[in-house]
């Protein structure tokens, strides 16, 4: 059965629903007959890469809120990824279009790494605030999966994989898809958010049984979308 994730790298609840998703997998009797598929997602197509501004300062200009709001924020789902084991360092997150780093995704999917991709995508942003957009970067990112680092340069400086990005937006307007996390579940079942470790093991559970397609939970406060809200 087939499991497809729509994600942006910037998402915080993208990498808390991942892990959730991860520890309700751990426990479902057919794991080892799912597959998943990371799908890219954009909350922000037009974001411009700077580091040199802090993510809350970002987020209070481009949400309108003041600059202590947008650090509580942060704070509240830093803890929130505490409690699934994550380390979020947002003091040190770089501000950073993720349209390469799904480039980079793609080309990792396509030698069997789109996991591990996702895994160090994460890391490389909420833990070890390095810029994603940043083509060294990227290629230190794969190198560390095994991947020829120099291949990674050389693909990044041309518009490769540019059209599978693409689709996957597409693909995710023609759904509705607003938000993400979003989880598709063999093409009958959808979770909205970063939901509970029993609202995805049910939702696995239910799938698998092939029952009808169904909303199984959709929730706006773990989750980012594009108008602006959580994130």
């Amino acid at each position: 059965m087939k499991v497809e994730i729509w994600s942006d790298v910037m998402c915080p609840f993208c990498y808390i629903g991942k892990r959730r998703f991860e520890h309700a997998l751990a426990q479902f009797e057919h794991r080892d007959d799912i597959e998943i598929e990371w799908k890219s997602f954009q909350l922000n197509p037009l974001m411009k890469t700077n580091p040199n501004i802090s993510i809350h300062d970002y987020l209070a200009e481009a949400k309108g809120w003041q600059p202590e709001y947008a650090r509580q924020m942060n704070n509240q789902v830093t803890e929130m990824a505490a409690e699934v084991g994550l380390t979020y360092n947002m003091d040190q997150a770089v501000v950073a279009n993720s349209f390469d780093a799904h480039r980079f995704s793609h080309y990792a999917k396509l030698n069997g790494l789109g996991i591990e991709a996702e895994e160090q995508l994460f890391r490389a942003y909420f833990t070890d605030g390095k810029n994603i957009a940043d083509h060294d970067t990227l290629a230190e990112l794969g190198s560390n999966l095994g991947l020829n680092p120099q291949n990674i340069k050389e693909i990044l400086a041309t518009d490769a994989y540019s059209n599978e990005v693409q689709y996957d937006l597409r693909e995710a307007q023609e759904l509705g898809i607003s938000g993400v996390p979003f989880f598709v579940l063999d093409q009958k079942y959808a979770v909205s958010g970063a939901q509970p470790e029993a609202v995805f093991l049910d939702a696995l559970q239910k799938a698998y049984s092939d029952h009808q397609p169904e909303i199984i939970a959709d929730s706006t406060d773990n989750s980012c979308d594009v108008d602006g809200n959580n994130c």
